[in-house]
Order: structure tokens, then sequence, then C-alpha cells
């Protein structure tokens, strides 16, 4: 199997390009309230500097259609994830505005309704990815928290085989390669698990955890 990579809640060009020498597929920005937080003009600065074969996803949570929009036009995203009260409607708008190639992802929250709204969402043909993570009563990512990974490879990941998951929450290079053999996801991102500080990146972290993830793929398909 093949596995994407993102290094997300990157706020400068060095830490997004060592992640794209790293080996990562996307890098990712936070334009959500956050200690990792960047706006569009930083983001601006950034992307364009980067290789046209690396993913640029953006971060929103509450945000409305026309602000996720101007971001992703302003800043040269390629793809968008979307977290809590985003209406049903958002990704279907966001296709029909902004075209076939943007890599829309959901969010889905580890918890007793998370294999039923996976199924749900799973249904919307706009949705590209379903990104399971873990979230608090004040963070609804980065919080450097994991959840119960075999509950969740039985009840969300092995229902909807189709679906292109990505796993995230409380990843790091020593864990990543336990996640990703439980889970078998399509795809795993991190965030404070490869930091020095946040907002800032640990570039030994970044490579430890590509390489092991990658070596973990490679586990996987050895044993079938």
């Amino acid at each position: 199997m093949s596995l994407w990579i993102k290094i997300c809640a990157n706020t400068s060009l060095e830490d997004a390009r060592f992640a794209v020498d790293a080996g990562a597929d996307a890098v990712g920005f936070v334009f959500a309230p956050s200690p990792r937080r960047v706006t569009a003009a930083q983001v601006a600065a950034i992307a364009p500097l980067l290789p046209d074969t690396i993913e640029k996803i953006g971060v929103f949570v509450n945000a409305t259609l026309d602000e996720i929009e101007a971001a992703v036009r302003q800043s040269g995203l390629t793809g968008v994830q979307l977290h809590s009260n985003v209406g049903a409607d958002i990704p279907a708008r966001l296709r029909e505005r902004l075209g076939p190639a943007l890599h829309i992802l959901r969010v889905v929250h580890f918890g007793p309704e998370a294999a039923e709204q996976a199924a749900f969402l799973a249904q919307d043909v706009h949705i590209d990815s379903l990104l399971v993570d873990s979230r608090t009563a004040k963070a609804v990512g980065g919080t450097g928290l994991t959840f119960d990974w075999t509950e969740a490879r039985r009840t969300i990941f092995s229902k909807t085989a189709k679906v292109r998951f990505v796993a995230a929450g409380g990843l790091n290079p020593a864990n990543v390669a336990e996640a990703i053999e439980t889970l078998r996801p399509w795809g795993v991102d991190v965030a404070s698990g490869v930091e020095a500080a946040p907002g800032r990146k640990d570039p030994a972290k970044v490579h430890s955890f590509i390489a092991n993830a990658r070596a973990a793929v490679n586990s996987c398909e050895i044993q079938g």
C-alpha cells in the first residue's frame, strides 16, 4: 500500500521546505485560532516557493464558504481540511467554485458518534478524504492525544473500506508505525508530534516520523 503523509501546522518556509525534503506528500497551514495560526498573506509568501507536486492544505474551523474560498485563492492552497460545524453543503459549493482538483478533507472526531458520521460523510461525492482525529473540550485538533486505534479500526476504518481515511491525533515518530499497522489508513497527519515548540518544527522528529511511517507501510506489505 502507498501512504499519504501530511506535516501540518507549518508557520515558516523553512519548516515547510524541510517537510518536503524529508518526503512529505503535503504540508498543512492552520487558519483557525491556535498557537500555530497563520494568515493567508503568510501562506501566500510560502506556497509558491514549494514544489508544484506538494499539496498545500489549509485547515479551517467553523469558517464560512467565502472565508475558505478567499484563503484558498490568496494562499495558493490545493486542498482544505474542514473541522467542526461546517455546513453539509460546503464541500459541494467549494467544488463548484474552486474546481475538481481541490483536495477536500472532512474531519471526524473519534467518539460514540464517529462511525455513524463517517458513514454519512462517505456518501458525499465531493469529499475526497476523511481525517479521523482526537479532540478535547477546548481543541478540535493539534491535541497531542491519541484515540483508541483498535476500536477505531473495528468501528470506522474497516466499515467503509472504499473511503480514503487519514489517521491523526497524537501521532509522533515513536507511535506512527503502530498506528499504521493497526488502522491501515490511506494517510497520516501530524502537527504537534514533530514540533520543538508550538508552531516550530523539529527537523529530526519530522525526518523520523516520515521514515518510520514509510517503513511501517513496507512491513505491512510484507505481512500482507
